[in-house]
């Protein structure tokens, strides 16, 4: 069996992505698994397609376990973690949002990994993304 996990894209605008992401844990967790898939975002007005997202906003909930939020490169890059048995909202807006550093074999995408997980655990995540091209 799996852990159960949805995706969501709620906008997807020229320049602004939000997606929202739910996991109930069946003990089995995720391990680096593409969250935001920059190739499958919408094009810009121009078409020139996204290439990267740097993370604006994220509300979330972590009940029983923790999540890391990790930029995919050929050794991924972790961007924040958010917290077993908590809940918050995180504006990063003022200085540009977290921008992606990753470096050799960065691809644009996020990743999400659970730690601590068991069954029956659970997060909510959405997540405002500024698109890259």
């Amino acid at each position: 069996m799996a852990d159960a996990v949805t995706s969501q894209t709620i906008v997807d605008g020229p320049k602004t992505a939000v997606l929202k992401f739910t996991n109930i844990s069946d003990g089995t967790g995720e391990s680096a698994v593409t969250k935001v898939d920059v190739s499958a975002l919408s094009a810009n007005g121009n078409g020139t397609s996204c290439t990267g997202a740097a993370i604006e906003k994220i509300w979330w909930q972590c009940t029983g376990m923790k999540v890391s939020i990790l930029f995919d490169a050929t050794t991924d890059v972790l961007a924040i973690q958010l917290g077993e048995n908590q809940s918050g909202y995180h504006d990063y807006t003022s200085f540009g949002g977290i921008i992606n550093n990753a470096g050799s074999g960065k691809t644009g995408d996020i990743q999400f990994t659970t730690v601590a997980h068991s069954s029956a655990d659970t997060y909510t995540i959405i997540m405002q993304v500024r698109k890259e091209y």
